[in-house]
């Protein structure tokens, strides 16, 4: 079968969909292992994050960007939101939207953990990979701006389990390897470091993963329109219903003592126990 020539078909403004210098993706799943072990040891550094996506490319990557790209509505969205980490990191316009908006829940998860969309970009160039003058840039940038409004839209924390639903809920609305692999295996790692908990964690996980399914792909939508919508509408549109198996899980958690949000420090804690 012959490989489309992605370099050869243009947007409706003329920019490439796969710029021709653009190197093509390698499957290494050797190395996204690699990758995925060095996480697991220090989860906050989420370069590792990007090398494992780099290392398991999708197949229905560049269709998915060629239908988008070509659309009306890809069109309008290039044109109107070329930048999100503009338009999500003024929180000062944001805060003038109407109050209970997706905005203000947005600036209040933000504002909360101390995140901002540009932290986000810059630990993303930090890898130093190359730029390109095409639609393939702008997909991937704004599916990577994206993450934390699925936090706020799906109800899932910054915890552990939280992020793993996220990259489930992810992989539901564009399937890739490395979201299985991350948002699966750190799954059964949080298992392990909670053995004997009966709290469900791959019912959680799987319930993301098939909300992520059924919600029209967040990609496609106009951004700056749904940030000044009502939260709980935005949700109802989109089908994301409450993270029902995840706040099971950190009710269980809870009564067994357990702090959702240090999973390690309880294990930590009770390894403690158990030597004194």
């Amino acid at each position: 079968m012959a490989i489309k020539d992605y370099s050869a078909i243009t947007a409706a403004d003329g920019v490439v969909l796969r710029h021709p210098d653009r190197p093509e993706p390698r499957y290494m799943p050797l190395r996204a292992w690699k990758n995925f072990r060095l996480l697991m040891k220090d989860k906050e550094d989420t370069s590792l994050v990007f090398k494992i996506y780099e290392s398991l490319p999708s197949s229905g990557f560049m269709p998915r960007v060629e239908k988008l790209a070509l659309s009306e509505r890809g069109a309008m969205l290039r044109a109107t939101e070329p930048n999100l980490p503009e338009i999500l990191d003024d929180h000062d316009a944001l805060r003038r939207t109407p109050k209970g908006s997706l905005a203000h829940a947005y600036c209040d998860f933000m504002e909360s953990e101390g995140l901002t969309a540009a932290g986000l970009v810059a630990e993303a160039e930090s890898l130093g990979r190359a730029k390109y003058d095409d639609v393939v840039q702008w997909f991937a940038e704004r599916s990577r701006d994206t993450h934390d409004l699925f936090h706020v839209l799906t109800g899932y924390g910054r915890d552990a389990l939280g992020e793993q639903c996220v990259l489930l809920f992810t992989h539901g609305q564009s399937p890739t390897h490395g979201h299985l692999l991350i948002g699966y295996a750190g799954s059964v790692n949080i298992k392990l470091q909670v053995k004997g908990s009966k709290a469900p964690v791959m019912a959680a996980v799987n319930e993301a993963k098939r909300t992520g399914r059924g919600a029209p792909p967040l990609i496609e939508q106009p951004i700056r329109e749904l940030l000044r919508q009502p939260v709980e509408d935005v949700r109802a549109a989109l089908n994301i219903p409450e993270p029902t198996m995840y706040r099971e899980c950190h009710r269980v958690w809870r009564s067994e003592g357990i702090d959702p949000y240090n999973l390690l420090a309880t294990e930590d804690s009770s390894d403690e126990a158990l030597a004194a």
